[in-house]
C-alpha cells in the first residue's frame, strides 16, 4: 500500500511539497472540507465570495470547483471503482442494469497489507486452552480454520473472507434508484477491531442495482435475486480463483505470503429466505446459479451462519416481547419500565416500550436487560422461566469467547425454554391473526439450535454481527450525488465520488506521516498499554508521531483509570473522581441538611474508631468540626471478565443530593466486598448516598483510612438466593441499616419487586426508596451476567 503511494506519478513533486498539488497543509484541509461537505454548486458559490477579493487575503490556488475536483482526482488511487453494464438475456428492464464495483481481490490485498492492522492480525490457526478447556474466539481459533488449513499447501496462509450486505436506497432524488451495498473484511483482523464500523476494517466493494423487470410481478423478486447473484459472481471472480489456486500478496510487515481466500461468513445475505418463499409460490427453484457454487471451501450451511442482531435481538422483539405484552397488558408493562431507576449509560424508557416500533440493536439489549425482573409477580412462574431461558440463551450467544462449558450452558438454556414454553400458550400470549396458536413453528427459533455447531466451526458469533454493516450503510448514503437527471451521468458521478473519497482518506494519513519525515516501514510495534476500544490507526500513528495523535479522528478511546486512578485493595477495580469537587468545602451540619443524612456524624465517628483500632493509626482530626470535599459521582472501571487484558469502559456511579426532580436524591447502587462476621470477605449491595473526603490544612496528614475518598452508603440485605426462585435465578435483597463497608467492586442494578402491579405514586426518581424488596439484576450487562454467575458461588 505504501509502495503504491510512493510510486505515484507526482511522488517526485511531493518530496518537496508533501501536499502537492495543494500549496500547503491548510489548503489541503480546505479542499478536503469543501469536497466532503459541499455540493459542486455550493463549492462554486463559496469560491466566488467577495471575501476572497480583499487584497491582503490570499486566495486558494484552486479557483473553480472543476479545478479542485481535478486535483482531488489526481491523488494516488488504490483499488479503482468502475461501472459495468450487466446483460440479462431474455428479460427486459425499465432502466439499464449498471453495476458500480471494484475488484474484491485487490481490496483484500489492500486490507491484508495495511500496516495499521499489523498488531491486530492472526495468520495461522491456533488452539487456546484456558483452565483445561478449549476456547473458541475469533475464526482462527475454531475448527473450520484447521479443516481448511489441512487442505492447503505447506506454508500457505488463509485469508478468510467475511461478507456483509443489505438492501438500502442510496439516493432519494435519482429516479428512485436503489442499490445493495456489499462490504468485505478478512478474518485475520481481530474481531474486536473489525466489529467496529469506525475502525475501517470493512471495505465496500460493490453497489448492486435493484432493477424492475418487465415481467409479471410474481417473477420480479426471483429475477432480482438471480441478478444479485450474477453481480456478486463478477465482483468476487478473482477471489474465487485465489481460493482455489492461491495467490501471493504482502502482509503488513511486507513479507510475501502464499494466500488462499475461502469464504467463511456472509452477514445478512439480502433476505434470501424471502426469495425462496417467492420461488416456491410459483413452483420455481429460485436461484439456480448461486454465487458460491464454484467458490472453493464455501458451503452455505457454514457461511450463512446465525447472526445475533436478527436471529436473537429482532426475534426477541417479534415474538417473546409480544408474548409478554399479551400477558401483562401495555399499560402495566410500560409502567414497570417507566418507574425504573435511571442509570448513566443505560437507556431509560420514559414513555414505556410498547409504543416503540423501530428499535436499534442497542434498544433491544436495553429492554432485555430488565425484562425478567420487571415481569416477575405479574405472570406465572413457568412463564417467567420460559422467557428467562431465552434471555439466558441470547446473553450466552453474545460471549466474546466460548468454552465447552458455556456452550453447554447455552444449549441447556434453549432446552429449558422448550420445557416451559407451554406456559406461554396457557397464558394466552401466543396469538396470531386467527387466535391463539398451539405451536412454536418459528424459523428463527429453529435456527437457534445451530448456534452451538456454528460457534465450534467459526468461532464466536459476535464477530459476524449485522450491527456493523447497518452502520456502514448509513455512511454509504452520504457518498452519492443528491440529484441526477440521467442514469448514466449518475453512475459516472458515483464512481468519481467513490474514487475521490477513497483517495482522500488514505492519502490524508500518508501526507501527515511523510510531511513529518516519519519512518513508515519501521512503524510496527507491540502495544504495551491495555485499551478497550482499539483504534489501529491511532495506535500506529502514536508510535510514529506521538505529537500528531490528535489529528486522527476515530472512536473515543477508553481511558485507563488503572494508571492514574484510585485502586481497590485487590487492584482489580479502579476509581476516578473529577479533579474539582462539586462543593468547595462542607461542614458536617451542611452535609446532614443538604443530603438528609441525619446520622452522618455518628457513622463517621464509628468508622474512625473501628479503623484506628484495626490499623493502629490514630488521628487528632475532629470529625465534628472538620470540613469535607464532596463529589456527585465517580467512575468505576474493571477488566473484562472474558479477556482479562482488556479494560472495560468505566461506569458512572451517581450520588446526587435531594432536589426538586429527585426529592429523595439520585443515588446508584454498587456491589462491595466487606469483612463478614466470620472474618471472611463477603459481598453486599449498597446504595451510594455520599462521596466525600476530609480536608486538612497544608502540612497536616491524615491516616491512611481517611486519605482516600469515602462513601456513605445505605445497605441492603440478601433475603433469598437464585436457588429459592429457579424461574427467576436472581438474588433478592431488602433494605438494611448498618453494615461495615470496604472495597467497591461493581456497579449493579436493582429492579423493584413490583408484585402483581406497580404501586401508585412511584416514579423513577423514588423507586429505590419506595420499595423494600429488590431483585439484583444479573442482566445489567455482559460483565454482570458473568460476575453474578461466579461471584457468590
Amino acid at each position: 500500500m505504501l509502495d503504491k503511494l510512493e510510486d505515484d506519478q507526482y511522488a517526485h513533486r511531493r518530496k518537496i511539497n508533501p501536499y502537492y498539488p495543494f500549496h500547503d497543509e491548510g489548503e489541503w484541509e480546505l479542499g478536503k472540507f469543501l469536497a466532503e461537505n459541499l455540493t459542486q454548486t455550493q463549492i462554486t458559490k463559496f469560491l466566488k465570495l467577495k471575501w476572497f477579493d480583499a487584497p491582503d487575503r490570499a486566495r486558494p490556488s484552486f479557483t473553480t470547483k472543476d479545478h479542485l475536483l481535478d486535483w482531488m482526482d489526481s491523488l494516488p488511487s488504490f483499488t479503482p471503482w468502475k461501472v459495468s453494464k450487466i446483460e440479462f438475456k431474455g428479460y427486459k428492464t425499465i432502466h439499464p442494469v449498471e453495476l458500480v464495483w471494484r475488484d474484491a481481490l485487490e481490496v483484500v490485498k489492500q486490507l491484508f497489507s495495511d500496516p495499521t492492522f499489523a498488531n491486530h492480525m492472526t495468520f495461522n490457526p491456533h488452539v487456546a486452552n484456558i483452565k483445561n478447556q478449549r476456547e473458541y474466539g475469533d475464526y482462527m481459533s475454531a475448527n473450520m480454520a484447521w479443516k481448511i488449513q489441512d487442505h492447503l499447501p505447506l506454508g500457505a496462509t488463509q485469508v478468510p473472507i467475511i461478507l456483509g450486505s443489505d438492501k438500502t436506497p442510496v439516493t432519494r432524488l435519482a429516479g428512485g434508484i436503489e442499490m445493495h451495498p456489499v462490504f468485505l473484511t478478512i478474518g485475520n483482523i481481530d474481531s474486536e477491531v473489525h466489529s467496529k464500523a469506525t475502525l475501517r476494517a470493512w471495505r465496500c466493494v460493490a453497489y448492486i442495482p435493484v432493477v424492475k423487470f418487465r415481467v409479471h410481478p410474481d417473477y420480479q423478486s426471483i429475477l432480482q435475486a438471480r441478478l444479485w447473484h450474477k453481480c456478486i459472481n463478477l465482483v468476487f471472480a478473482n477471489l474465487k480463483v485465489a481460493a482455489k489456486d492461491g495467490c501471493f500478496m504482502p502482509d503488513p510487515s511486507r513479507y510475501i505470503r502464499h494466500v488462499f481466500t475461502p469464504l467463511v461468513a456472509h452477514v445478512d445475505p439480502w433476505d434470501l429466505d424471502k426469495f425462496q418463499k417467492a420461488a416456491k409460490a410459483v413452483n420455481l427453484s429460485g436461484v439456480h446459479m448461486p454465487y458460491w457454487r464454484d467458490w472453493m471451501f464455501a458451503c452455505p450451511s457454514v457461511f450463512l451462519a446465525g447472526e445475533v442482531l436478527h436471529t436473537c435481538h429482532k426475534f426477541f422483539a417479534d415474538h417473546p416481547l409480544k408474548w409478554i405484552k399479551e400477558a401483562l397488558g401495555d399499560y402495566e408493562l410500560d409502567t414497570r419500565f417507566m418507574v425504573q431507576h435511571k442509570r448513566v449509560g443505560t437507556r431509560h424508557f420514559t414513555k414505556g416500550i410498547t409504543h416503540v416500533n423501530q428499535m436499534t440493536g442497542h434498544e433491544h439489549r436495553d429492554i432485555q436487560h430488565t425484562i425478567i425482573a420487571s415481569i416477575t409477580g405479574a405472570v406465572p412462574p413457568r412463564f417467567v422461566h420460559a422467557i428467562r431461558a431465552l434471555i439466558d440463551f441470547i446473553y450466552l450467544a453474545q460471549n466474546p469467547v466460548h468454552s465447552p462449558q458455556t456452550l453447554q450452558s447455552m444449549v441447556q438454556a434453549l432446552s429449558d425454554f422448550h420445557s416451559f414454553k407451554d406456559a406461554i400458550i396457557q397464558a394466552g400470549a401466543r396469538k396470531g391473526k386467527k387466535g391463539i396458536k398451539e405451536d412454536f413453528f418459528i424459523p428463527k427459533l429453529e435456527l437457534l439450535q445451530s448456534f452451538d455447531g456454528t460457534i465450534k466451526k467459526l468461532g464466536t458469533l459476535m464477530q459476524f454481527s449485522a450491527d456493523v454493516t447497518e452502520r456502514l450503510i448509513t455512511h454509504c448514503k452520504d457518498l452519492f450525488p443528491r440529484t441526477s437527471h440521467q442514469i448514466k451521468y449518475f453512475m459516472e458521478q458515483c464512481v468519481r465520488i467513490l474514487n475521490r473519497q477513497e483517495s482522500m482518506e488514505m492519502f490524508g494519513l500518508y501526507m501527515l506521516l511523510t510531511s513529518r519525515r516519519a519512518s513508515l516501514v519501521n512503524a510496527i510495534h507491540t502495544e504495551d498499554e491495555d485499551v478497550t476500544t482499539t483504534n489501529p490507526v491511532l495506535s500506529w500513528v502514536s508510535q510514529v508521531l506521538p505529537d500528531e495523535v490528535k489529528s486522527i479522528h476515530g472512536p473515543r478511546p477508553v481511558r485507563n483509570h488503572f494508571l492514574k486512578g484510585i485502586l481497590s485493595g485487590d487492584a482489580l477495580t479502579a476509581f476516578q473522581l473529577n479533579v474539582a469537587p462539586n462543593y468547595r468545602s462542607l461542614s458536617p451540619f451542611d452535609i446532614r441538611m443538604k443530603y438528609a443524612l441525619l446520622n452522618f456524624d455518628r457513622a463517621l465517628a464509628d468508622f474512625i474508631c473501628c479503623s484506628s483500632f484495626s490499623s493502629g493509626e490514630h488521628s487528632c482530626w475532629d470529625p465534628k468540626n472538620g470540613r469535607f470535599q464532596v463529589w456527585h459521582k465517580f467512575r468505576l472501571q474493571l477488566h473484562s471478565a472474558f479477556q482479562p487484558r482488556v479494560i472495560m469502559p468505566s461506569r458512572v456511579v451517581q450520588a446526587y443530593p435531594p432536589s426538586d426532580n429527585f426529592p429523595l436524591g439520585n443515588c446508584d447502587t454498587v456491589l462491595i466486598d466487606a469483612m463478614g462476621i466470620n472474618g471472611k470477605m463477603t459481598s453486599y449491595i449498597v446504595q451510594v448516598r455520599l462521596i466525600f473526603q476530609p480536608t486538612v490544612r497544608r502540612g497536616s496528614n491524615l491516616p491512611s483510612y481517611l486519605s482516600d475518598p469515602l462513601l456513605y452508603v445505605q445497605c441492603f440485605r440478601f433475603i433469598s438466593s437464585p436457588d429459592d426462585r429457579p424461574e427467576l435465578t436472581m438474588w433478592t435483597v431488602e433494605c438494611a441499616y448498618t453494615q461495615d463497608e470496604n472495597d467497591v467492586t461493581h456497579a449493579v442494578e436493582l429492579i423493584p419487586d413490583y408484585g402483581e402491579a406497580v404501586a401508585k405514586g412511584v416514579s423513577s426518581a423514588t423507586c429505590l426508596e419506595s420499595y423494600d424488596r429488590f431483585f439484583l439484576n444479573n442482566f445489567a450487562d455482559k460483565e454482570s451476567y458473568h460476575t453474578f454467575s461466579t461471584k457468590f458461588v
